[in-house]
């Protein structure tokens, strides 16, 4: 085998390959010996076909055969022998190829770039640790009864923050609004959740009292089609209810499932703390990794970028279609669980999940026709498959600020290739840092991680669980966040930061770090995905 190097520039290699014809011949004619002892052929007794014949019937797929084996063969070779360590699978192109001549062959491989060791000292990063008050406890607390309010229904006209339950029908410009109808909606009066005058021209209606409300669409309305038209509502109230006072006790909790109320307390500062720490623990990351591209900067492979890229672009596209096709359908419907919800009890998960700010059961507007969108856009990596030391990109978003470059397409994927560059970066930096320090993922917190996604599709365990039995990928696409976060709590542990006590308050006052790439979470190429080899 000839091999010559014809492009040494930077991390990426190419190669010319020839493979002699004889070599080549070699394996052909040792190949069909192979099958002519197994083969049968009418004629012929077992093991006695002829070689010619054999050549002839299947010389043509077994030369084939041959070829892929001696690529990928010698591909290895040349790689291992030069002790490169590829960052993608490498890019052949055949050369020429044919029954008695030479194999030629060109050979592209991108390596992995030599990373500084690392050095954590000097970070300027503080670890924030959240001390939640007593007012903190009893404001959610707080919300939870608000929650729970309890109704009765009143022979009287309704007033503010009654609620009715009615039976809508919606149109506009003669047309039905999709979604829009309904039996048994509910709706809670002097709210403003709802197009600007629905609700006050429901004010003072009784029981079995049919009203036609209309109303006209804010030009800027989010769905275009609806924006500046007047819709005509159709409402027959079953019933008029009152909401009774909130009232904190034992009962509370019990009707979220706990035994009491100091049993309902204890939880719900369980759930704030955690909720706190998961904040801070996040701002921690980002700007951890901010100090670290700060301090690095080395080259990175360019397939590997335009691979992150690539995801991120596509992802970014999806949503940006994803808010379109709502748009255009008129957003949001109205919802028959969040009516049920508007005065029926929740479950203790459902009321801890509240703690932090009030829930929209507190203010029910059942029929929910288009609500405007948010104008929030993410772009998520996906993960691509690698070799040794390569990091995938899963759990990272790219969100909150648009990139910098205007409304030019051209522009944002500038912005959104230099954020794949740098996820690159940091990926393959903490993936290093977890290689050279023999950071692992272990069985037994892979099965965690399996387990608390099977439990979020209830109802569908077995099928979930069969799923990430059935697809290694899948399996590797949790491997990853557990990877990168343990490397994390690595530097978080070798750079010996200094903790900071703060209130709930200043946590959420603080400035946000460094976003100038827009990357919220994990903002490698990763998560840093363990290394394969």
């Amino acid at each position: 085998m000839e091999v010559t190097e014809t492009v040494a520039d930077g991390l990426k290699h190419e190669f010319h390959i020839v493979v002699p014809a004889g070599e080549l011949e070699g394996k052909v004619t040792s190949r069909l010996d192979e099958l002519g002892r197994t083969i049968q052929l009418p004629g012929f007794r077992p093991g006695k076909v002829p070689m010619q014949i054999l050549r002839r019937r299947y010389g043509p797929s077994v030369l084939g055969e041959v070829v892929e084996s001696t690529v990928q063969g010698s591909s290895a070779d040349t790689i291992r022998e030069r002790n490169l360590r590829p960052a993608l699978p490498p890019k052949v192109d055949i050369v020429s190829f044919s029954e008695g001549a030479d194999l030629e062959y060109n050979m592209m491989v991108e390596v992995l770039p030599d990373i500084p060791a690392p050095d954590f000292g000097g970070l300027d990063v503080e670890r924030l640790v959240v001390e939640v008050p007593e007012e903190s406890v009893d404001a959610a607390i707080g919300r939870i009864a608000e929650q729970q309010r309890k109704t009765e229904a009143v022979a009287r006209p309704a007033e503010n923050d009654d609620i009715l339950v009615v039976d809508v029908e919606a149109t506009a410009g003669g047309e039905e609004i999709a979604g829009a109808a309904g039996k048994d909606r509910q709706i809670q009066l002097g709210t403003g959740g709802f197009i600007p005058g629905f609700e006050e021209q429901l004010v003072g209606a009784t029981a079995a009292e049919h009203r036609e409300v209309r109303v006209t669409f804010p030009d800027d309305y989010a769905a275009a089609h609806l924006a500046g038209k007047e819709a005509v509502f159709q409402v027959d109230v079953k019933e008029v209810r009152q909401r009774l006072p909130a009232v904190i006790d034992d009962e509370l909790a019990v009707a979220v499932g706990l035994e009491n109320l100091a049993e309902l307390r204890q939880e719900v500062r369980q759930q704030m703390e955690r909720d706190y720490a998961a904040a801070s623990r996040l701002r921690l990351k980002r700007a951890l990794l901010d100090k670290l591209a700060e301090r690095y900067d080395f080259p990175v492979p360019a397939g590997m970028v335009e691979m992150e890229f690539d995801n991120i672009w596509a992802q970014h596209q999806a949503d940006q279609e994803r808010q379109r096709e709502l748009a255009d359908e008129g957003g949001a419907s109205v919802s028959a669980a969040a009516a049920d919800d508007a005065v029926g009890p929740v479950t203790a998960d459902q009321a801890l999940a509240a703690t932090e700010a009030p829930s929209a059961a507190e203010a029910p507007s059942a029929i929910a026709v288009p609500a405007p969108a948010t104008g929030e856009e993410r772009a998520t990596g996906e993960e691509p498959s690698g070799s040794e030391g390569q990091v995938a990109t899963g759990e990272g978003q790219v969100t909150g600020e648009e990139p910098s470059g205007g409304d030019s397409e051209e522009a944002e994927r500038a912005e959104y290739r230099k954020i794949a560059e740098r996820r690159v970066r940091l990926g393959l930096l903490l993936a290093e840092v977890g290689n050279s320090n023999n950071i692992t993922v272990t069985q037994d917190e892979l099965n965690q991680a399996i387990t608390r996604e099977v439990r979020r599709h209830p109802g569908y365990e077995r099928q979930a669980l069969d799923f990430y039995r059935q697809n290694p990928e899948a399996v590797a696409s949790l491997r990853a966040p557990i990877f990168e976060d343990k490397v994390i709590d690595f530097i978080v542990e070798m750079a010996k930061l200094p903790e900071r006590r703060v209130s709930p308050k200043e946590l959420l006052a603080l400035p946000e770090p460094d976003d100038e790439n827009a990357v919220t979470g994990s903002e490698t190429a990763g998560p840093a995905a363990e290394p394969s080899a």
